[in-house]
């Protein structure tokens, strides 16, 4: 059957894009940065790379993060939080199989989905 233009495709949704999932996530396998004392660090470990992250200032999301391909060095961003790469964002959260979503200067970068991380 060809598909035209008013023909829709089925995308599944991962459940915890649902609001009411989202909601009762427990929260448990990962940091809120806002809690975090600042200049602590944790090591993040996405899909694709490993980041080290220092907080700068929690409340504010500032963060220095190194690694991957975009962070080279010690790069000064805000870490808005964990999301799906959707509308819902966990503000200043890291969560294992959540991407985390910065912002430099007028920039949005998203990482591939966290696998792990650990406080150092």
């Amino acid at each position: 059957m060809a598909q035209g233009k008013n023909s829709s495709k089925i995308t599944p949704i991962p459940a915890a894009a649902n609001l009411e999932t989202w909601t009762k996530q427990d929260w448990t396998e990962g940091v809120q940065i806002d809690q975090m004392q600042d200049l602590q660090s944790v090591a993040v470990q996405t899909h694709e790379t490993t980041y080290e992250i220092t907080v700068l200032c929690g409340r504010t999301g500032e963060i220095l993060i190194r690694g991957g391909r975009l962070f080279h060095e010690r790069t000064a961003v805000q870490l808005s939080g964990a999301s799906l790469g959707g509308s819902f964002l966990k503000m200043r959260g890291i969560y294992a199989g959540f991407c985390m979503e910065l912002h430099i200067d007028d920039t949005r970068v998203i990482t591939s989905p966290v696998r792990s991380l650990e406080l150092l």
